[in-house]
């Protein structure tokens, strides 16, 4: 096959490339998954990028069987659909009812709708070359709207000051793929593949910044909410030590060194009441004593 030609070495090995990492990329938001799973909630995780992607892959699949010699384009978009398909779903079981209701929202109107309406355009109204082009510039719109998916995260993270929904390990993935696929375009002189990639590298970049900037954050917001739960348990304790005197929780050897010192009192001033009308005979020397 011609992906395999010898004229082109640095075009297979950059597609090679691509669809290795870009396997890293589709793979990159397990972890969220099985956060997902054990907690048994999509907590603040949104279906849109997944569902764009899905959506990608299906369109990039369709222009690599009209495009000779992109099959290294099909594999891992066919690959691609595969664990984009497995997130939804997962999405779907874990997700409460209005966010399981806009993904499926998403998915008729981009998967299934959208999707069916530029297959019916590119066979009966796009012929010969134009069919290519047409679908290359569809491509292209849709491959900035998957770069342009996380926006939604890079804003939480800035409101939040929190990076906890949005993983290093995809934004670096993203840049890299991002400049695999760039290359791969470029070689190949498809510049449907190449231009969208440059945008991708944009995004990857400004999302590993974003990460730079606020995982100190993070790390002081864990902390000061810590501080702020200690405070509380302080509080509630002293609000126990007035409500309820018995179990207030002070250090037991200032209360012992307390009744000590008042059993010394008293002992010292029956010791010099016991002097003061000649009682007890050695008994004030051993009182006096035992306070010393």
């Amino acid at each position: 096959m011609a992906m395999f030609d010898v004229h082109h070495p640095w075009t297979f090995a950059f597609g090679l490339l691509g669809n290795i990492i870009s396997l890293m990329v589709y793979l990159a938001p397990v972890p969220t998954f099985i956060r997902i799973y054990k907690k048994k909630s999509t907590e603040g995780f949104q279906s849109v990028p997944y569902v764009v992607a899905l959506f990608s892959a299906m369109l990039w699949i369709y222009y690599g069987l009209l495009k000779p010699d992109a099959h290294l384009l099909i594999t891992i978009n066919s690959v691609g659909c595969v664990i984009e398909t497995s997130y939804i779903t997962m999405f779907m079981v874990y997700a409460p009812k209005k966010a399981r209701v806009l993904a499926i929202k998403l998915l008729l109107l981009l998967n299934v709708g959208t999707f069916c309406s530029i297959l019916l355009f590119t066979l009966f109204l796009a012929k010969g070359s134009n069919r290519v082009r047409v679908l290359g510039s569809i491509c292209v719109a849709f491959s900035v709207s998957v770069f342009a998916a996380p926006l939604s995260i890079m804003r939480l993270v800035i409101r939040s000051k929190s990076v906890e929904f949005m993983p290093f390990s995809l934004s670096f993935f993203l840049t890299l793929s991002a400049v695999m696929w760039f290359s791969y375009g470029f070689l190949l002189k498809d510049f449907y593949i190449a231009l969208p990639n440059i945008l991708g590298f944009i995004f990857g970049v400004a999302q590993m910044v974003l990460y730079a900037i606020y995982k100190d954050a993070n790390r002081s917001n864990i902390e000061e909410q810590q501080q702020k739960v200690n405070e509380h348990v302080i509080d509630v304790i002293k609000l126990n030590s007035v409500a309820s005197p018995e179990v207030c929780p002070v250090e037991l050897t200032k209360i012992v060194d307390v009744s000590n010192l008042g059993l010394g009192n008293k002992e010292h001033e029956q010791t010099d009441h016991d002097l003061d009308h000649g009682l007890g005979g050695g008994a004030p020397n051993e009182a006096q004593n035992q306070h010393n």
